[in-house]
């Protein structure tokens, strides 16, 4: 693959490295000559000056070629604007853009940008190595709205139905793992003592989806 790379920062030097080490062909553009001084000494790509959604600048960079772009600048601001020219005026489909608030990378992924949403990615990689009880969620999806969390139950759940559990704790069951296979449930699949139940929670939400899970149920 012919990737183009728009920012050489920190993010923007390791991944053209991580490329180059798995044999895709990089350009990276950044518009501080000095930036460059981060990659690799046998970098053997493409370094371009420049603002990344000037048209004159992709084009050096070879973006009429590449099969992917990733917008990975310091500024939510040109990442997106370099993102959409990538995408809607040379027809790049592999494209991302890394933005650092959470509710701008919502819009865009609404506009068909894919976005990485720093903030949210690194709070959740940072729980789940501080909490060993598995509460961190496992994943988020990108504008951080929506987590999958492994979550713990008291006792007296098991042989109740999902139903029963969704209702609880207002979450939706994603998925169980049973004897280390996964499993999709039913609304009248019944929960058993060895299974580990994924559930799909709002942000804002975990606190009490844990805190109604670790409750035993009530009685109707």
């Amino acid at each position: 693959m012919y990737v183009v790379i728009m920012g050489c920062g920190r993010v923007g030097s390791s991944l053209s490295a991580g490329l180059e080490r798995l044999g895709h062909e990089v350009a990276v553009i950044d518009k501080d000559p000095q930036a460059f001084r981060r990659l690799s000494p046998d970098f053997r790509g493409r370094q371009v000056i420049g603002q990344g959604f000037h048209r004159e600048v992709l084009i050096e960079a070879g973006v009429e070629r590449a099969d992917a772009f990733a917008a990975v600048s310091s500024g939510d601001n040109s990442n997106i604007i370099s993102a959409r020219v990538a995408r809607e005026t040379f027809g790049i489909d592999r494209v991302v853009a890394r933005i650092y608030d959470a509710k701008r990378a919502a819009v865009y992924e609404r506009l068909g940008i894919p976005t990485v949403a720093t903030v949210p990615w690194s709070t959740d990689r940072l729980m789940r190595m501080l909490l060993p009880d598995g509460v961190a969620s496992a994943w988020r999806e990108p504008t951080g709205t929506v987590a999958i969390l492994p979550l713990p139950m008291h006792e007296e759940w098991v042989g109740r139905p999902i139903r029963d559990l969704e209702r609880a704790t207002g979450c939706r069951v994603a998925f169980i793992v049973r004897f280390g296979t996964g499993v999709l449930p039913k609304s009248d699949t019944a929960v058993q003592a060895e299974d580990t139940v994924y559930v799909a929670a709002v942000s804002g939400t975990v606190s009490d989806v844990t805190t109604a899970a670790a409750t035993p149920p009530q009685e109707a």
